[in-house]
């Protein structure tokens, strides 16, 4: 039998609060979330290439990305 997505991220965040306690496992999940987004944009992109800039992904995927991107914790300390 298949999990949703809901049982399969309810068991992450469970094992995480158990692992980190509350508030880090949940920030431990969501960041989860957000590194598995990344991926998924940056896979996307290589398959959807821009017709007036060979080599670049399409610019809905560019902007995904960047936006991903800004919103990262590393980037939130950066000047």
């Amino acid at each position: 039998m298949k999990m949703s997505s809901d049982d399969y991220y309810a068991s992450q965040l469970e094992r995480y609060e158990f692992q980190m306690g509350s508030e880090r496992g949940r920030l431990a999940l969501t960041l989860d979330i957000l590194t598995d987004a990344l991926v998924l944009v940056g896979q996307h992109g290589v398959y959807c290439q821009s017709a007036r800039q060979p080599g670049k992904p399409a610019m809905d995927v560019q902007l995904i990305a960047k936006q991903i991107t800004l919103r990262t914790p590393r980037n939130w300390l950066s000047p």
